[in-house]
């Protein structure tokens, strides 16, 4: 066969693969290997079979001649092949011996003599050693070996940074704290033109960032600012935008307890990616947040009919059982999640939500402490069972988890609320205080309404400490945030009545009472302070 007519064959199958067409590429591609017997036209062929789907025939052809598995790329190609098999002992095998270090740094390789024969494609594609390292990480992950699997998934992206799906999975999967999430994007490599994907990735460790700094990197990747010569979202240029980055933004909010920006954000995008499901995901926890349970139902809906053999649309599924307080329908279908697919987070985390719903302490102390083996940079598993201690009144236990919480992820602001109410609890108003000032100078948003309890607790433990005018301040500010604050109300007038400032305490208690007419604490506080004044009158 001349050349001119292997090269038109060689194109005809890239063309059929363009175009999905592989029974027609693997029939070419087979002609052309069998004319010329050259690697790479042995390689095409292999390709052509996995994509396929005869991963066992591909297999065959790869290993059939041991000298070209000394090439990086069969080497590789082989162990997808094993991938897509599910054999993961053998997938290790192919790809060989190695080592690599706590930082994801490769120490050692025992087939020293194998070679990458394309070099040509080390400029425009992910570097083959990358490739590998992903490979060997999914393996071990799979053979449940969480440790090595995080450690070859920073070899993945520290042999090239481009390799976004190591990024993504060392993130999704929560396998990194926030301090080792900052030290590996740090030590990473980028071109100067991919300075855009180092503001992406910087975007999608930053959880509880200030909300103008994170703005700031996300405007800069929306307009091309970003040491790139293209915008990487045309937003307002044209009708698409980029929905990874979108979903970015939509976890930062959630995280953030911004639950009305998050849904807004996920409802624009969806309408027109209705099934980028990453969106899906925060589309989801934001409405449960917000307690939309006919929203969440028409998307689980759509999901299971779209999508039956994906985790995220029974995750749906759970989210509406959950929604509408049914948290044992809820609590199987999240057990189905982590049966199609274990490293799904939000369904671990929902599954123990719905313990402590019910209030099933064991139950709940034991889901969250499988969690936190399962998913070690998370800090919320530690953060729950804090708050379920708290709940059993075990403040020093309590303060033994939210401590550790704090160690995983020390930007949170909840972890230093629930450390100030703990604090409050044992009576140390002084280290309250200051719990409860850092949580609200860790809030990345202006405060809103969420942020309330907070500060009416500041309150507290600021006429605990006889601060009273600083006491005012915020019970002020907690009402600025919520005019129908009994505590701030309450919290106000008895700090007045401290003060024996009596006509103030018995104008704030008659407004606590006008939010709820039979609270006792008040009731009796009101007789009090009319005595009081009463007595004051007839002294002077």
């Amino acid at each position: 066969m001349r050349e001119e007519e292997l090269e038109r064959l060689r194109a005809i199958v890239r063309d059929c693969v363009g175009r999905h067409e592989y029974a027609s590429a693997m029939f070419y591609a087979g002609r052309v290997a069998l004319a010329t017997g050259d690697p790479t036209d042995i390689y095409m062929e292999a390709q052509a079979l996995l994509l396929a789907g005869h991963h066992r025939r591909a297999l065959h052809l790869l290993t059939s001649s041991p000298p070209l598995l000394r090439d990086l790329r069969f080497r590789c190609l082989a162990a997808k092949c094993l991938e897509e098999l599910k054999e993961w002992h053998d997938c290790l095998t192919m790809l060989g011996e190695a080592k690599v270090d706590e930082d994801g740094n490769v120490i050692s390789q025992k087939d020293s003599n194998m070679m990458n024969l394309d070099k040509e494609s080390d400029d425009h594609e992910i570097n083959i050693l990358s490739a590998i390292c992903l490979l060997r990480a999914k393996a071990y992950q799979a053979l449940d070996n969480r440790d090595i699997a995080k450690q070859w998934f920073k070899a993945a992206v520290k042999a090239d940074p481009m390799c976004y799906e190591a990024m993504e999975c060392l993130v999704d999967n929560y396998m990194l704290t926030c301090e080792e999430e900052k030290k590996l994007l740090s030590s990473l490599n980028f071109r100067k033109e991919d300075q855009w994907l180092y503001v992406h990735y910087s975007c999608m460790i930053s959880k509880h960032e200030k909300s103008s700094i994170l703005e700031a990197k996300f405007r800069d990747l929306e307009e091309g600012t970003s040491g790139s010569s293209f915008s990487i979202s045309p937003v307002n240029k044209s009708s698409k935008c980029n929905a990874d980055l979108i979903a970015c933004k939509a976890e930062y909010y959630y995280q953030c307890g911004e639950y009305q920006k998050c849904f807004d954000l996920t409802t624009a995008i969806l309408e027109k990616d209705p099934f980028h499901l990453k969106c899906v995901l925060y589309y989801l926890v934001a409405s449960v947040e917000l307690d939309r349970p006919n929203d969440i139902y028409v998307m689980a809906d759509s999901l299971v009919k779209n999508y039956p053999n994906k985790a995220v649309s029974w995750f749906a599924v759970g989210c509406y059982y959950y929604c509408i307080k049914k948290y044992s329908q809820a609590r199987q279908h999240f057990s189905k999640v982590t049966s199609i697919e274990g490293t799904y987070a939000p369904a671990w985390i929902a599954t123990c939500n719905t313990y402590a719903a019910q209030q099933e302490n064991d139950h709940a102390l034991t889901a969250y402490r499988t969690t936190a083996r399962l998913f070690p940079g998370c800090h919320l598993p530690m953060l729950y069972i804090g708050m379920e201690s708290m709940r059993t009144r075990n403040f020093k236990l309590a303060e033994q988890y939210l401590l550790e919480a704090k160690k995983k992820c020390p930007s949170d602001p909840l972890v230093y609320n629930e450390l100030g109410v703990v604090a409050y609890n044992m009576k140390d108003y002084e280290k309250a205080a200051q719990w409860l000032e850092l949580a609200l100078n860790h809030v990345s948003f202006p405060l809103s309404e969420l942020w309330e309890p907070t500060l009416v607790n500041l309150g507290h433990s600021s006429r605990k400490l006889k601060r009273y005018q600083k006491a005012i301040t915020y019970y002020e500010k907690a009402l600025a945030l919520s005019s129908r604050s009994l505590s701030a109300f309450a919290g106000l007038a008895y700090t007045y009545h401290l003060m024996d400032k009596f006509d103030e305490a018995i104008s704030y208690y008659h407004q606590a009472l006008w939010l709820k007419p039979d609270d006792q604490f008040c009731t009796d506080m009101l007789n009090f302070a009319i005595e009081d004044a009463q007595t004051r009158k007839d002294f002077l």
